[in-house]
C-alpha cells in the first residue's frame, strides 16, 4: 500500500481517530485516497471457473470461451448483477424482451438452457417469484480483484455479528476502500459495521461520524443501493426517525417489490412504531424471497410474548441480552443468570449494552439498588428500544413510576411500545396497575393507528410536489 493510503487507513484505525470531526472524515474519504496504488480493475464477473465479460459479451470457463445464446447471456448478466438476491420474473422478462410481450415459458426455457452451461445449482428458482444466482461471486467489473476478495471476507465476518468479527470486518472494509474508493457497497457495509460497533463495543464519537459519512458516500456513489437503504434504516430508527424510514422503505417497496432488504428494514421500523403484526409479516415476506435473510424479528417475537420462538430465532448469532431476557420471562431464572454472567465476564461491551445486561442480572439476583443505579445512569439517547427493556426491569422491581416514565421517554424518542406488549407482558403487570396506564395505552394505540394516516399524508404531499392530483 502506498504511503498516502497507509497514512489514511492508520488515521481511522488508530485510537487517535476521536480527534477527527465528520467534515475531516468525509474530506479524507473523498480526497485522501491515492489512485496510483489501486489494484488492477477487473473486467469480468467471476464465479467458480467462469468469467463473464459484459463489454465483450463473452463467457469463459477455465479461460476457454463458452458459446451462449444472446438471451441466456443477458439473463446471466442480470442475475450476476443481483447475485445472492432474488430477481423477479417480471424484471428478467423486461430486461430480455423490453418491447415484446412474451409468456413466462420463454423465460423458463432460457433459464433451462443457461443451467446446462453454468450448472443447475448456480441458479435457484424462488417459486412464483423469480430466480436467484446462488454461487459465490468472487469478482465483478470495475472493482479491483484484491479489493473484492477483502470485501467478500468482510461480509462473511459481518454475518457473525460479534464485536470481534465486526472489528475485523471494519478493518477489511477500510483497506478494501483504500484500494477502491468508488466501491459503493463497501461504504454501505462499513457504515453498518461502525454503527454496530458504536452500539455494542463503546466506540468513540468518530465511530458514529464515520458511519454517517460512509452512508453519505455510498448514497452519493449509488443512490439506489439496496444495502445502503437497508443499513441506513438502523441509524434512522435508533435516532428517532422511524417514520421517515418507514415512508422511505414503503416507497422503495413500490419500485422494488422483490427486494428482501427492504423487508428487513421494515421488520425493525414496524416494531419501532408498535406494529408487531406488520413486523412479523415483513419478516415472513422477506424470508419467502430469501430464506437466508437475517432480520431483527427475534425482538418482535419477544415483544409479542413468543419467547420460545424469540430464543430459537436469536440463536446462532452474536448473542447479548435478548435470549437471557426471554429465558427469564419463561421462568428459567438460573439459566438467564448463567448466560448474563458468562457474557458480562468475557465480552467487550458498550456502556449501554453493559447497563442493559447487568441491570437484568441485578433484577434477577435481587440487587434492586444496583439495578436502579445502573439504569438511571444509562444514556439511551441512541437506542430508544432499550428504554422498553428498562421499563420491564423497573416494573419487575415494582417501581411502576419509573417504568411508566421509561415507556413515555421511549415513545418521545421514537419507539412506541406496542399495545399488545403493554397489555400482556407479565413483567409489566405493575405498569398495568399504575394510574396512568389507561392514558399510556390510549396514547400507544393512537400512535399505532395514526401511522398509516401519516404515510397517506406523506404520499399526498409527494404527489403534490410532483404535480400529480
Amino acid at each position: 500500500m502506498c504511503e498516502e493510503n497507509q497514512s489514511l487507513v492508520s488515521c481511522f484505525l488508530s485510537r487517535e481517530q476521536g480527534r477527527l470531526d465528520s467534515g475531516q472524515i468525509l474530506q479524507l474519504m473523498t480526497q485522501g485516497f491515492s489512485k496510483r496504488n489501486q489494484s488492477s480493475v477487473d473486467s469480468a464477473y467471476r464465479f467458480g471457473d467462469f468469467e463473464l465479460h459484459p463489454q465483450e459479451r463473452l463467457l469463459k470457463s477455465a479461460g476457454v470461451p463458452v458459446p451462449l445464446q444472446p438471451k441466456a447471456f443477458d439473463a446471466l448478466l442480470c442475475l450476476l448483477r443481483r447475485a445472492e438476491h432474488l430477481v423477479s420474473k417480471q424484471e428478467l422478462i423486461k430486461t430480455l424482451w423490453p418491447s415484446v410481450h412474451v409468456s413466462e415459458s420463454n423465460l423458463t426455457n432460457t433459464i433451462v438452457s443457461l443451467r446446462k452451461v453454468v450448472g443447475r445449482d448456480a441458479i435457484r428458482t424462488v417459486s412464483k417469484y423469480g430466480y436467484r444466482f446462488d454461487l459465490p461471486v468472487t469478482g465483478e467489473p470495475g472493482v479491483g480483484r484484491a479489493a473484492y476478495e477483502k470485501f467478500s471476507r468482510a461480509k462473511e465476518l459481518s454475518a457473525q455479528r460479534s464485536v470481534e468479527s465486526m472489528s475485523l470486518a471494519r478493518d477489511l472494509y477500510w483497506t478494501c476502500l483504500a484500494e477502491d474508493p468508488n466501491f459503493a457497497p463497501a461504504w454501505a457495509w462499513l457504515g453498518r459495521c461502525c454503527w454496530f460497533l458504536d452500539k455494542f463495543s463503546g466506540g468513540s464519537s468518530a465511530t458514529v461520524e464515520l458511519a454517517l459519512a460512509a452512508f453519505q458516500r455510498a448514497f452519493t456513489l449509488d443512490p439506489d443501493l439496496a444495502s445502503a437503504h437497508q443499513f441506513y434504516t438502523l441509524v434512522q430508527v435508533d435516532t428517532g426517525h422511524a417514520d421517515d424510514a418507514m415512508g422511505r422503505l414503503l416507497e422503495r417497496l413500490e419500485r422494488h417489490p422483490g427486494e428482501p432488504e427492504t423487508f428487513t428494514g421494515l421488520v425493525q421500523v414496524f416494531r419501532f412504531r408498535g406494529m408487531l403484526a406488520q413486523s412479523l409479516e415483513a419478516h415472513r415476506q422477506g424470508a419467502r424471497l430469501d430464506p437466508a435473510i437475517v432480520t431483527s424479528v427475534a425482538h418482535t417475537l419477544f415483544l409479542a410474548g413468543e419467547y420460545a420462538s424469540a430464543i430459537e430465532t436469536y440463536s446462532g448469532r452474536g448473542a447479548y441480552y435478548l435470549d437471557a431476557a426471554a429465558w427469564a420471562a419463561l421462568g428459567h431464572r438460573k439459566r438467564a443468570i448463567a448466560l448474563l454472567r458468562e457474557r458480562l465476564g468475557r465480552m467487550s461491551l458498550s456502556e449501554l449494552m453493559k447497563a442493559l445486561m447487568s441491570s437484568l442480572l441485578a433484577v434477577l439476583e435481587g440487587r434492586t439498588e444496583e439495578a436502579v443505579r445502573v439504569m438511571d445512569a444509562a444514556d439511551t439517547s441512541r437506542d430508544p428500544e432499550i428504554l422498553v427493556y428498562f421499563a420491564r426491569h423497573y416494573s419487575k422491581l415494582r417501581m411502576a413510576d419509573s417504568a411508566v416514565r421509561a415507556l413515555k421517554q421511549a415513545a418521545q424518542s421514537g419507539f412506541v411500545c406496542a399495545p399488545q406488549t403493554l397489555t400482556s407482558d407479565s413483567w409489566l403487570s405493575a405498569v398495568r396497575r399504575h394510574p396512568e396506564f389507561a392514558s399510556l395505552l390510549s396514547s400507544a394505540e393512537a400512535l399505532v393507528e395514526r401511522a398509516p394516516e401519516q404515510l397517506f399524508d406523506k404520499g399526498k404531499a409527494k404527489a403534490k410536489a410532483q404535480g400529480v392530483d
